[in-house]
């Protein structure tokens, strides 16, 4: 099953839960409905013998009677003196008294039926032994049901999130190991190639080219992986902040852009708009001079073929507050991965990775 599902899914098994919940109070409301009309009719019965113009004869009344009570699942044992089972109605198993065996197995039976209720009747003529209709029973159950959903439900969820926060790092780390090899892959090809030039005799090197300036790339390059070893060291651990120039550290990255545009992405026009009294902030310069990097590389993704602006604008909100807006013409973000944009994996690129913002 998807992460993404698990939300769905509880929420089916809680759906499922009411549902059942709901269909088995009914059921047992009807019975107890049922229950009502009997005592009604045994109610009617009493008064009609009672009060009636012409009342049925008294074994008539007792045989309805009987029935009624049949009708009503109580189980029922009426006794006689030394423990006799005379009549049994009701009983939750089947019983011919006369047999000796299940003679005792009813009177098992009743010493279940006493610990419920005490027996009604003239110990020395006879007793009634009666339990609970199962309506009862089935109303005893339903705290622990519904207790039990619940934990099950709280459980699952525990367990989906837990399961879906070790998915998350797993992904964020197995992105993140991508995104190194992708960035350490275009300096050390780089390296290679001027390894190459430098292996070369100096007559056959390109015209005008000399050691100090392939030693000035090279530096740049290594320059370059430093600066990557060095945001990737950070990762995991807590950032130490210190005052940070965030109008340096913007001119910077719009330099570092400008010179790349043509080749990344033609007929795109950066605009940097900075007001000359921007305040130091606390940060760590290195993970905002990623975030930011990582952001503007979006915006000239979304603006790759066909062009347009990117605005990097920084206005003062507090003394010691920057407000940074990063703003492109591109076509936007697509709906369906708007609420995961920061998710590791969540990637609209082909070839993405997703850790970008992440």
């Amino acid at each position: 099953m998807r992460l993404r599902n698990w939300p769905v899914a509880l929420a089916i098994l809680f759906v499922a839960q009411l549902v059942w919940y709901l269909v088995y109070t009914q059921r047992l409301v009807e019975a107890l409905r049922e229950n009502a009309e009997g005592l009604s009719q045994i109610y009617a019965y009493v008064q009609e013998g009672m009060h009636g113009v012409e009342p049925p004869p008294a074994d008539q009344i007792l045989i309805d009677l009987q029935s009624i009570l049949l009708t009503s699942e109580v189980p029922m044992v009426l006794s006689g003196v030394g423990d006799t089972i005379l009549a049994v109605a009701n009983l939750p198993f089947e019983a011919d008294l006369t047999l000796s065996e299940d003679q005792f197995r009813v009177r098992q039976y009743v010493r279940e039926l006493d610990l419920e209720h005490l027996p009604s009747g003239d110990p020395n003529v006879a007793l009634i032994h009666f339990g609970d209709p199962p309506e009862v029973r089935s109303l005893r159950w339903i705290p622990f049901f519904q207790a039990g959903g619940l934990l099950i439900t709280a459980f699952l969820g525990i367990l989906s999130i837990r399961v879906q926060r070790r998915s998350e790092a797993e992904r964020a780390w197995t992105s993140m190991a991508r995104e190194l090899a992708h960035q350490l892959g275009t300096p050390i090809s780089s390296l290679q190639g001027w390894l190459e030039l430098l292996r070369l005799e100096p007559g056959e090197r390109p015209k005008g080219l000399v050691e100090g300036e392939i030693a000035g790339e090279i530096a740049a390059d290594l320059s370059r992986l430093e600066k990557i070893s060095h945001r990737f060291e950070l990762i995991g651990m807590e950032p130490k902040l210190e005052e940070v120039s965030l109008q340096g550290i913007l001119e910077g990255l719009e330099r570092y852009l400008r010179v790349r545009i043509p080749r990344l992405s033609a007929g795109v026009n950066l605009k940097l708009d900075l007001p000359a009294d921007l305040p130091a902030v606390r940060g760590n310069a290195t993970l905002l001079t990623w975030a930011f990097e990582n952001v503007l590389k979006n915006a000239l993704d979304a603006l790759g073929g066909t062009g347009g602006t990117i605005q990097i604008r920084a206005t003062r909100e507090a003394r010691r507050q920057v407000l940074v807006s990063i703003s492109d013409t591109g076509p936007g973000v697509p709906l369906e991965v708007r609420g995961g944009l920061f998710e590791p994996g969540v990637t609209t690129k082909e070839r993405g990775w997703g850790v970008g913002l992440a």
